[in-house]
């Protein structure tokens, strides 16, 4: 089982198993799915980097190219989606390039 002690970086899951441990683990979790050649991503990338820094919110990426199951599995259709959970449950589900302020609202309902 792995554990994340430093919540103020995006974590980059490394598979299924890793990915289900964090959201057990952490009440309020931040998913962006992306993937390296996703223009809007790169774009996204700078404040996710700062929602982690900022909010109390574990922030996990997940490239959608190499897990293509947990992409399937969360119905995520387009790129980048950002999906909220609050205690394992999908609270909000954000598609395309937000403002920082948007999803820092999100993160604060969580």
């Amino acid at each position: 089982m792995s554990t994340v002690s430093d919540t103020s970086q995006p974590v980059h899951v490394d598979s299924p198993d890793e990915f289900h441990d964090l959201l057990d683990q952490h009440s309020r979790v931040l998913v962006d799915y992306y993937a390296d050649w996703c223009g809007p991503c790169k774009m996204l990338a700078p404040t996710v980097e700062e929602i982690a820094e900022e909010a109390d919110v574990t922030v996990l990426k997940v490239d959608i190219e190499a897990h293509q199951e947990l992409a399937s599995e969360a119905g995520v259709r387009s790129i980048p989606t950002i999906q909220f959970l609050a205690d394992g449950e999908e609270a909000e589900r954000m598609v395309g390039v937000h403002d920082k302020s948007e999803m820092l609202d999100v993160v604060e309902s969580l």
